[in-house]
């Protein structure tokens, strides 16, 4: 059975990354306002992750 928490972190990854590629104020360091978004997105869902791999180790 996939791991959805897993698919979703990876997706949010692959959405920023090709977001950051296409964006002039990202790319320039300047992150936009949807690019915010993005990341903190990205960031909820890798904490997230994360923190259940540490609880599986635990």
């Amino acid at each position: 059975m996939p791991d959805d928490l897993y698919e979703r972190y990876m997706t949010a990854h692959r959405v920023l990354t090709k977001h950051r590629t296409g964006c002039t104020a990202c790319r320039s360091q300047q992150t936009c306002r949807p690019g915010k978004r993005l990341v903190e997105s990205f960031t909820r869902l890798q904490d997230a992750y994360l923190a259940r791999q540490q609880n599986k180790r635990d």
